[in-house]
């Protein structure tokens, strides 16, 4: 079902970090691969960031890169995080990896190193804004409640040229019954208000993807949901 929406752009800011991505668990377990886990359990949680900041700084940027890479992605095998490790300076995975669903690991990935190593890594460039949204039938919302990612990508791609990246690689799944990318596309997501017709939502992603929504206030839209697979 192709659902019909009148869509707003409210608030819009770059951002070059995503809030709260790194917590004490992720700090302690970055100390633990570096070897330094000793006596940290009933730290503060500022100074253990702060500990942590520094013994990454105290390494090579590649070596630390590893480090960071080892930590977010388990399911890479060791030969890849070297390879990846090496490539981060100079390159923007967050953009350039072929797996966009390992992109916003590889942007938080950058802020924490950019700040360690006061530069040298590339700094991330994100975005956060709102969405509201607006049927015509209440009908139409229910694509949202059945694959939220995948509908919200398809919708926000009704606003953008049909020149842009996110069209040009992903034309078939924008056209499809699946796009299982959409997770790694739309990093952060959550439904803010619903009233009546109308719902809004706010998200984090790459400013590679939607950058140019910076430049537009309100657009006419079509999307719709992936389709269930009726074998499962």
């Amino acid at each position: 079902m192709t659902a019909q929406f009148n869509v707003q752009i409210g608030s819009f800011r770059k951002i070059n970090k995503i809030p709260n991505a790194w917590s004490n668990k992720d700090y302690l377990q970055l100390m633990a691969i570096m070897g330094l886990n000793d006596g940290l359990d009933d730290m503060e949680e500022s100074e253990l960031r702060e500990m942590c900041m520094m013994s990454l700084n105290d390494l090579e940027a590649t070596e630390a890169a590893k480090i960071v890479l080892t930590h977010l992605f388990t399911e890479l095998a060791e030969g890849k995080i070297d390879q990846l490790s090496n490539d981060m300076i100079g390159d923007r995975m967050w953009e350039e990896y072929s797996d966009c669903l390992l992109h916003e690991g590889f942007f938080s990935a950058y802020a924490l190193l950019r700040e360690a190593f006061n530069g040298v890594f590339a700094e991330p460039t994100g975005v956060e804004f709102t969405v509201n949204v607006t049927a015509t039938d209440a009908d139409d919302l229910s694509i949202f409640d059945q694959s939220l990612h995948a509908s919200m990508v398809r919708l926000l791609a009704s606003g953008l040229s049909p020149d842009v990246l996110l069209h040009r690689l992903f034309e078939d799944q924008i056209n499809g019954t699946q796009f299982p990318e959409a997770t790694g596309i739309l990093w952060q997501f959550e439904s803010v208000t619903s009233e009546g017709l109308s719902r809004q939502f706010k998200m984090v992603s790459s400013d590679f993807w939607f950058g140019q929504l910076a430049n537009i206030e309100m657009f006419e839209a079509s999307a719709h949901a992936d389709e269930s697979d009726e074998e499962e």
